[in-house]
């Protein structure tokens, strides 16, 4: 498992190099920008930063979930994490 850091994924937070965390994971969502349902600029908000609430809030499907582990790149550093246990 690879540990990454908030600090450096705050470093990924455009729209051509796009990270964010959802339940203390790392996603790169950089390639799937162009294809999110929800659209760009809901990819754009987030970039950078923990996108858990509005991923939750939003009501995604299991198949959303699926589709996400391709896009898996790590595990948000325990030092970092807002909730040690995971949401589900």
């Amino acid at each position: 498992m690879v540990e990454i850091t908030l600090e450096t994924v705050k470093e990924h937070n455009k729209p051509t190099d796009l990270w964010i965390i959802i339940e203390n994971k790392v996603y790169d969502l950089t390639k799937f920008r162009s294809e999110h349902p929800g659209g760009e600029e809901t990819l754009d908000e987030v970039a950078g930063r923990d996108g858990t609430k509005d991923f939750i809030d939003v009501g995604h499907s299991q198949e959303a979930r699926e589709i996400m582990k391709k896009y898996y790149i790590g595990d948000l550093a325990a030092k970092d994490c807002k909730n040690k246990l995971p949401l589900r």
